[in-house]
Parts: C-alpha cells; structure tokens; sequence
C-alpha cells in the first residue's frame, strides 16, 4: 500500500525494511507486516514527516523499492479535489481512468530502447472490483467511475484551470497519481487508486477556494472509516491473480535494464497524497 497520514499505524505485527535501488532511496523505510492475515507491505508516499511535495517524491525508487520485497497488488488511497458538484467533501471514488498533467517526472523505467507498455486501462479490474465490493460490505458508499486529472503541484488549480478540467468531463484532480501507476504498470503489478474527496476545487465552487488545511481535516475525518475498508478489502484481494496485470510485459523485446524486482507475494494515500 502507498498512502499518507492516517495509514502510518494501519499493519500489524510490523517491521521495517531499508531498502535502496538503482533509482535511489524511497520515500521512507517499507513498514512490512500483516493486516488481516495477509502479508502487506506500506510505504509514505511523501515520507512520515511529509518532506516530499507531490513533484519531488522518487516515484521510480518507491514502486522498485515495493516490487523489490515482493509485492504484486498496489493499493493506493489518495486525497482529491472534486470537479464534480454532486461529488461533495467526503465522497469516495473509485477511478477508472487518468489524465497525467505532469510534467518533468521520470515516468518510466524504460530510459533505452523500444519498449510500449499498455496503459488503455490504468487501474487493476479485478482490484476496483474488490474495492466496490468492501464499500457495499462496510457501507462506505463508492462511486465506480471516474477520470482523474493528475497536476503537478504543489499549488492548487486556478479557477479557470478547475472549470477547463471540468469541461472535459474530468471528474477529481491529484498531485500524485501519476507517474505512480504507469510505473506499477511497468512493474506487471496491479495497481488500484481509491480516492476521498476532501473539496470541491475553486473552478466549481465559486464561492470557495481550496486549501491545505480544509483538505488534510477532511481527510482526518474520513480516515477511520477509509482504514476500515481497507482493512476490509485487503482480505478479499485475489491471491492468484486472474486480472490482465501480470501480463503487461508479455511479448515486449526489451526489459527493464535495470533487471528485474523480487518475485515474492505480498499485498501492497493523499491529494497530496
């Protein structure tokens, strides 16, 4: 799992793990241990002190460093700004396509060579199944669906900004999705994005403005419940792996030139996040 404040305490029987990769050091030491008797592994996205801003984070050394130990499935819950009036502070969606804003990030492992990865479909089928099926069993309401801009950062969208991403029929807006799921994708893992709406972002709502302390007290309020279900989810998640995933590599010429990660089993947020 890759998440943010409110997750640092969420795996039992802990330990931590230091680990380095040809990309550099991770955001922080992996937490590794076991959440409802299945092996999980979490990682702060932005380090436990939060000294990574969204356009600094080492997203190549955090995922390396995740499929490094063994990891196959990334759960990734995220705080997001809404585009969308009718998805309010507090609303939970599971995305199902994004739209990268970024620029400047080192978005692949793929630095020689000719080497296409899909990415059609970013988000795992199989692990967006498991999340609506927690959400109706812990009754945290889901949205299925959604497009997801993702925005360099660390500053929020102007208003014209937010009603250009809105016209588009894009539905949230984050700082940190991407390049964190094409790289998952690059790793033949499975990589699932579970998004709380902590605002509604400026370009909607003319009367408001977002900022950083509205957004990290209504992740606050919301995290229990989202631990909950993550708690929950992460017992139903597919031990043998049916979904398109770990096939992502299949039939390409050229690999990682790096050499590849860990092939051991373990399960692995914030707008900012």
């Amino acid at each position: 799992m890759v998440g943010g404040s409110g997750f640092y305490h969420f795996v039992d029987d802990l330990h931590e793990v230091e680990i380095d990769t040809p990309y550099g050091a991770p955001s922080d030491r992996l937490r590794v241990g076991s959440v409802q008797g299945r092996n999980v592994a979490f990682l702060a996205r932005h380090g436990r002190d939060h000294r990574f801003p969204p356009h600094r984070i080492n997203y190549r050394a955090n995922m390396w460093a995740l499929r490094s130990i063994g990891v196959q499935q990334v759960l990734a819950p995220c705080a997001v700004g809404s585009l969308r009036p009718d998805l309010g502070p507090g609303s939970l969606v599971i995305p199902d396509q994004i739209v990268d804003r970024t620029g400047g990030r080192q978005g692949t492992y793929f630095d020689e060579g000719a080497a296409h990865v899909s990415f059609a479909d970013p988000y795992c089928p199989s692990g967006r199944a498991a999340v609506r099926a927690a959400a109706e069993r812990t009754a945290m309401p889901a949205v299925d669906g959604g497009t997801m801009v993702v925005i360099d950062g660390p500053r929020f969208s102007t208003r014209a900004e937010s009603r250009w991403y809105a016209t588009q029929g894009w539905a949230l807006v984050n700082m940190t999705g991407m390049p964190e799921a094409v790289l998952a994708r690059e790793l033949a893992m499975c990589y699932t994005s579970i998004a709380l709406v902590t605002d509604v972002d400026a370009g909607v709502d003319a009367a408001t403005a977002v900022n950083q302390a509205e957004v990290f007290r209504v992740f606050a309020e919301h995290t229990e419940r989202l631990r909950a279900l993550l708690r929950d989810l992460v017992a139903d998640l597919e031990k043998d792996r049916r979904c398109p995933c770990p096939a992502a590599l299949d039939g390409l010429a050229h690999r990682h030139s790096e050499g590849s990660p860990g092939e051991r089993h373990l399960v692995g947020g914030d707008r900012c996040g």
